[in-house]
């Protein structure tokens, strides 16, 4: 699939006093851009969890700040997969205004493991998260 792109509009409720979104508000919006990316590729996470007992948790994470974005800015907030292993995946995810090529606000390194959901040990990742090229 390659690099994907989800939009996300700033809201009034991400923003501190000042109307500069809070360093918190960015991982939501990365955490969106990831469930669509799932979405996007096949993954229905509500039936994951229901049907095989399977969920993904974010184990690490390493964030960069390089510009902050401000209330109503359009952001684009990308997912790369970088790596595979056998029971995780890790991502690079930026975080631009405007367009996928607009200025680099943030960029993070993300990894999620992949669960089993009653004994929150780790599970080999669907074959549609494997097969990714």
């Amino acid at each position: 699939m390659g690099v994907f792109t989800f939009p996300v509009r700033v809201y009034w409720e991400d923003t501190d006093a000042g109307g500069v979104v809070y360093y918190a508000s960015y991982l939501r919006f990365m955490e969106r851009a990831r469930s669509e990316w799932l979405r996007a590729i096949g993954i229905d996470q509500a039936m994951l969890i229901r049907d095989e007992r399977l969920q993904f948790v974010v184990v690490e994470a390493q964030i960069r700040y390089h510009r902050p974005a401000r209330f109503d800015d359009q952001l684009q907030v990308s997912v790369l997969v970088t790596e595979r292993g056998g029971a995780s995946v890790t991502m690079m995810q930026e975080i631009r205004r405007g367009s996928a090529d607009g200025e680099l606000l943030v960029s993070a390194t993300i990894r999620a493991a992949c669960l089993d959901s009653d004994s929150l040990k780790p599970r080999p990742l669907p074959v549609s998260i494997q097969a990714q090229p």
